[in-house]
């Protein structure tokens, strides 16, 4: 399991505080602005299609879902996802998607869990055929294609094809510039440390190997090994001092550049060629999460009559990350309302939709429970 999967439970100390205000929920109606004074989530009954209408338009921070998956499960009341044909379902889906462009404001962002479905032996590629149609004909841009590893997959008594195990989380905004708070989810953070007297980077890098590679390299002009000696020693003091954990140095001719020795394509290769060298320094409070999720689906003993619930890990990243907080987080398919009871726990208000009442009743009792614990 990767340091992803492990710094998720560190989350959970967020959760410790709350406002002793949470009881009242949205009004009735959403016309006009939108306003919460609280973070208790607001469940609305029906389909997405027409309730989204109803939400003024900018007016969304963070979108979190998991629409039902083509052909997988005859849940209560229809719905999508009972379509004859996967053309018809992502054609319903997308005008979803249209609708969630709408209220999305243009510093938010939208994360899709989706699944694929097999049908006459072939995988039909629905989530990228989804995600591909978002971009061109509405014009969402995609940030992440994350892989959620489930580690254990349904029953399968096939033996001509893999296990399938994961699933796909997608990203997308509406434009360049977007909420993203990485210092929220950042991981393991690194520090300096002594060695022998000394302090060096986090992973061991006194200097000593890129002094000799420099005062040795027949690449580097005298000139370039001056600026580069000067340059690393100002790296070492800032590493003593504290201000950066770690780095590493990217000298001609000894390493290559780390994305492509093509100045054309790369401003490092470029550098590279100018200069003679430059430094690649590691965030003090941690590396980002990659974007493959190690994560246990939810216990089938706790999903109730949910039987599509994900896990509230899942949850976790996206609503950190790019739900600001005073934000409001939306489910257009809460189903039993983990995406909502994640945000709540987070501090965060949200909007939660399905058009099964019973689905709600679940979820409004899920986040009441939560209310117990937590007061």
């Amino acid at each position: 399991m990767n340091g992803t999967a492990i710094a998720l439970n560190t989350y959970k100390g967020l959760f410790e505080q709350a406002d002793n205000n949470d009881s009242t929920e949205f009004n009735d109606s959403f016309s006009g602005k939108i306003e919460q004074t609280n973070s208790y989530p607001d469940f609305r009954i029906g389909d997405s299609f027409s309730i989204l209408k109803t939400i003024p338009n900018l007016s969304i921070d963070c979108i979190m879902t998991s629409p039902p998956y083509w052909g997988q499960r005859d849940y209560d009341n229809g719905g999508i996802g009972l379509e004859n044909k996967p053309e018809y379902y992502i054609d319903n889906l997308l005008k979803i998607t249209k609708e969630l462009y709408c209220v999305l404001k243009n510093t938010g962002s939208f994360w899709l869990n989706i699944g694929d479905t097999y049908k006459n032996k072939s995988l039909q590629g629905i989530p990228w055929r989804i995600a591909i149609r978002m971009i061109d004909e509405q014009g969402w841009i995609l940030r992440n294609n994350v892989i959620w590893n489930k580690h254990k997959g349904a029953m399968d008594s096939s033996t001509d094809k893999l296990r399938n195990v994961h699933e796909i989380i997608f990203h997308f905004v509406k434009s360049n510039s977007y909420y993203y708070n990485d210092e929220a989810i950042r991981l393991n953070p690194r520090t300096t440390k002594v060695r022998n007297g000394a302090i060096v980077s986090a992973s061991g890098v006194c200097g000593v190997r890129y002094k000799r590679q420099i005062e040795l390299s027949d690449s580097l002009s005298k000139a370039e090994k001056e600026n580069a000696m000067q340059d690393l020693k100002q790296v070492l003091l800032k590493v003593e001092n504290g201000e950066i954990p770690d780095f590493r140095m990217i000298i001609r001719n000894q390493q290559r550049a780390t994305h492509s020795d093509s100045e054309r394509v790369s401003g490092r290769a470029k550098e590279l060629k100018d200069k003679g060298y430059y430094f690649l320094f590691y965030n003090k409070n941690g590396s980002l999460p990659t974007d493959v999720w190690e994560i246990l689906p939810e216990d089938t003993q706790n999903r109730e009559k949910h039987y599509a619930v994900y896990p509230e890990d899942l949850c976790k990243i996206p609503i950190l990350a790019t739900c600001p907080p005073d934000g409001i987080v939306l489910d257009p398919f809460c189903g039993s309302g983990t995406t909502n009871k994640v945000a709540y726990e987070l501090h965060r208000k949200s909007i939660g939709i399905d058009i099964s009442a019973e689905y709600i009743n679940i979820a409004k009792q899920r986040v009441s429970h939560l209310k117990l614990k937590l007061f």
